[in-house]
């Protein structure tokens, strides 16, 4: 099943947006006095590129979303939701093990930067499943 431009672009944004929130929520609430807690480790808020941030989810969005309709074969929920934990795994245990490497910060952050990974690529994949959906010949 070939997916239509409309769903592309929904499901883009919609991982983009998903991601936004949750990046928010993460980093800013749950994560924010352990940043707090090092200040020297991170850029001070006024030298934040917060564009570079934003270019950068908004490019591996698009990515995530190509991957799963170029590669994908079976596909709906289940199948989104399958593809977004084992991205989630790769790219949680990449950022999780390459940040604790090589920034001094606690174990329990690279931990939680690996859940929220997790969460957010699990959320996306269920998106995109939904969204792209499943070919009508699959259909019920």
């Amino acid at each position: 099943m070939r997916a239509t431009v409309k769903q592309w672009i929904s499901a883009w944004l919609a991982v983009f947006v998903a991601w936004v929130l949750l990046d928010l929520v993460g980093h800013g609430l749950i994560f924010g006095s352990m940043y707090a807690a090092l200040p020297n480790v991170w850029r001070p808020r006024a030298e934040i590129k917060i564009w570079l941030i934003y270019l950068g989810v908004l490019v591996t969005a698009a990515a995530f979303v190509a991957i799963y309709v170029v590669q994908i074969q079976s596909r709906g929920l289940i199948a989104g939701l399958a593809y977004g934990l084992l991205f989630g795994l790769a790219m949680g245990s990449s950022l999780a093990c390459g940040g604790y490497a090589v920034h001094p910060i606690q174990a329990e952050l690279a931990f939680g930067w690996f859940v929220l990974a997790m969460v957010e690529y699990a959320i996306a994949g269920v998106l995109v499943g939904s969204i792209i959906g499943r070919p009508k010949s699959a259909r019920g």
